[in-house]
């Protein structure tokens, strides 16, 4: 791949984000293809892609199919990955693979557009130009062939860089693209001290998703956040500062009614919304877990959440559906005295 050359650009997972993002360069005049599965994909290869914004309701008759193998796949493809950290490693295999049987000459740049920090080190094993991007991008995808972008008028915040360091390669270009269309964008060489600050965040996000508002949730997600950075400081993981991120943000970012309603729930909220078989809480939580367990540093708060994830999904819980006083008890217990 040319340095500076972005071509076509594929959204590998085209919900909230992936949608929002695919949706937002093809309105811009960027050549976009999906890739999406089950009853979404079907819905967008259908009808197009419903994207619904404060300002505005645009459908877009954007080219869908349901595998990389669908594709013609070129050198100068930027592919973007947006679904899940749990969905990433069968889509990183069913991507290399169809570029293995397309003989492609070299890959095309991945970029990772997701929460986390475990899907750059696995798409770094398959293929040798990796990007990461810090997301902040209020999105939500609830129904079939809809998403919903939450901020305008700037979409959100794409900051990105190559991985594990540096601002080289594709990621200027990749950041003028997404300038371009409503997001702001600046190709960091530390863009993983800025995803780990995202981490500490998203922490809270099963909190959201399984209990009502209240204090006591968010004191329980506060808790969650300063045992993530204590262990991640103790592992000696730099980490982008509180201050730092409200730097960043500024006022770019406005959250307004979309269709006449307030946002809903953050991504874990909208997966348990949906039915999701499985959350993401095991590469948020869980990252810090596995974190501790590294360096000996004990993560009962984090890990009693990642246990939490995994109970709502098996016993079907709705989303604000679980019991916080018999969680806080159940914690207070493995804390013991």
């Amino acid at each position: 791949m040319g340095v500076g050359r972005v071509g076509r650009v594929v959204v590998y997972g085209a919900g909230a984000i992936g949608g929002v993002v695919g949706g937002r360069l093809a309105e811009h005049g960027h050549d976009v293809v999906l890739i999406a599965r089950g009853e979404h994909g079907r819905a967008l290869r259908e009808g197009g892609l419903r994207l619904e914004s404060p300002d505005e309701v645009v459908r877009l008759p954007l080219p869908c199919v349901e595998r990389p193998s669908d594709l013609e796949l070129a050198p100068d493809d930027v592919v973007v990955l947006a679904m899940k950290t749990q969905d990433t490693p069968a889509a990183l295999d069913a991507l290399a693979e169809a570029v293995c049987a397309q003989a492609l000459d070299r890959a095309p740049a991945v970029v990772c557009a997701q929460n986390g920090v475990e899907n750059e080190r696995l798409a770094l094993r398959r293929f040798p130009e990796v990007y990461a991007v810090c997301v902040m991008c209020p999105a939500t995808h609830l129904d079939p062939g809809v998403v919903q972008a939450g901020s305008a008028p700037v979409t959100g915040i794409l900051d990105l860089g190559r991985y594990p360091s540096g601002a080289d390669g594709q990621a200027p270009a990749i950041a003028e693209l997404f300038e371009s269309s409503t997001f702001v964008s600046v190709a960091r060489p530390d863009v993983m001290r800025w995803k780990y600050s995202k981490l500490l965040m998203n922490l809270g996000n099963v909190v959201q998703a399984a209990f009502p508002p209240s204090p006591e949730a968010d004191e329980l997600a506060r808790r969650a956040r300063h045992e993530g950075r204590t262990c991640l400081e103790a592992a000696g993981i730099d980490v982008a500062s509180a201050a730092e991120d409200r730097e960043r943000r500024g006022d770019l970012l406005t959250l307004r009614p979309v269709a006449g309603q307030e946002r809903s729930g953050g991504s874990t909220w909208q997966s348990l919304a949906r039915g999701a078989h499985r959350l993401e809480t095991d590469h948020l939580n869980g990252e810090i877990v596995l974190i501790g367990r590294s360096c000996g540093r004990p993560t009962p708060v984090n890990e009693a959440l990642q246990r939490l994830g995994l109970r709502l999904v098996a016993e079907g819980v709705a989303p604000e559906g679980a019991d916080l006083r018999t969680f806080l008890d159940e914690l207070d217990e493995l804390d013991g005295p």
